[in-house]
């Protein structure tokens, strides 16, 4: 999967679960003061990228994001490392 296949899942993600309007969903959006999502929408959103990453996610490895883009930088790293196995 390409990092803008991700981004298109995370769009989805954001609109279906969290309501979020399509036009704030960017690569450079920030996660709490742009779209919202507060440290509980964060777990649930991690729940929602397992399927897509196909492995159990740790929330230490999203400590640092801070944008959707980072969001999308992790996972394909996480996926990358299952790639590798």
């Amino acid at each position: 999967m390409t990092k803008q296949e991700m981004f298109e899942r995370l769009s989805a993600i954001l609109q279906e679960t969290f309501d979020t309007e399509i036009s704030k969903i960017t690569p450079e959006a920030r996660l709490y003061e742009d779209l919202d999502i507060d440290s509980i929408d964060a777990v649930d959103l991690i729940v929602k990228l397992k399927p897509i990453a196909g492995k159990r996610l740790h929330p230490d490895a999203f400590k640092a994001v801070r944008t959707l883009q980072d969001v999308v930088d992790a996972l394909y790293e996480l996926m990358q490392e299952k790639s590798a196995v």
